[in-house]
């Protein structure tokens, strides 16, 4: 009689584990056979019947993270400053950082998912509610955050190195693992950072800081947004980037008390129901 309880209470455990690496597999499946995708494969635009179709195919030597790398040479490097490869594989590990990079930005969907079907039925309806409406929010926030550094930081910055260059009289050159690792790490690192009031949000949410707290708190709220901006830039351009990034950070504080407010509201509201 011991053994069946026992077993029955284990199966619940067993269970939960089994799905939660299935929902792991599943995530890195993705993640790896998007990098596999995107550094051995190019596409061609084959027009059929009328109409222009992308078409993959094997090549490493035009693949879609070399037409990534080829965008960012374009966009982001000033003219005058000269790209050149200082190790022999720099190229080969740019196009490597950006193949996962893109693997990246298409598995985060699908492991937000996966993580969401896995907890789900465990929430309540209004927890089911809150996080769906904070998705969309949380992505236009890292959105936001990554193109403001590849349209803003990151041009600034090489413009600000070049003409530094200029003045000592020295040749204006970048690396390539140097120049995509900057890219990449940047944008990356300013997107999570403007994720700043969707974090303030979550504690509210979660009743580990309220709305109050945050509003009274706001000269540390301050500090903290420059602190971070100090941590991601590049720390070249004498604190330029440092304060537009932190003033930019301070503003979104101030959207997140706001945004705490508005949870403590409506969780109010709900428990009243």
């Amino acid at each position: 009689m011991e053994k069946t309880e026992q077993e029955n209470s284990e199966r619940p455990l067993i269970s939960h584990i089994t799905e939660l690496f299935r929902r792991l597999r599943t995530i890195l499946v993705v993640l790896a056979l998007v990098f596999f995708v995107s550094f051995a494969f190019g596409i061609k635009m084959i027009s059929y019947a009328g109409y222009t179709i992308p078409v993959p195919y094997p090549s490493i030597y035009s693949s879609i993270s070399d037409y990534v790398i080829k965008s960012f040479i374009y966009n982001e490097l000033p003219k005058g400053m000269i790209l050149i490869n200082v190790n022999t594989f720099d190229p080969l590990f740019a196009s490597f950082y950006v193949s996962f990079f893109l693997s990246l930005f298409v598995a985060v969907p699908v492991a937000i998912y996966e993580m969401w079907a896995f907890v789900a039925p465990g929430l309540y309806k209004h927890e089911k509610k809150m996080i769906k409406l904070a998705v969309l929010p949380a992505a236009a926030l890292f959105a936001t955050g990554a193109s403001f550094a590849y349209f803003i930081i990151v041009p600034f910055m090489l413009k600000f190195v070049l003409m530094y260059a200029k003045i000592l009289g020295i040749m204006p050159t970048l690396s390539v693992r140097a120049f995509i690792n900057t890219v990449i790490s940047l944008m990356m690192a300013t997107g999570i950072a403007f994720e700043y009031p969707m974090a303030m949000t979550v504690l509210t949410f979660m009743g580990i800081v309220s709305a109050k707290s945050w509003k009274s708190g706001w000269r540390w709220g301050i500090i903290g947004a420059f602190i971070i901006a100090w941590i991601i830039s590049p720390g070249t351009t004498g604190g330029i980037i440092e304060t537009t990034i932190g003033l930019m950070l301070s503003g979104l504080y101030f959207v997140g008390v706001a945004a705490a407010y508005a949870i403590e509201k409506r969780t109010k509201k709900n428990k009243k129901l």
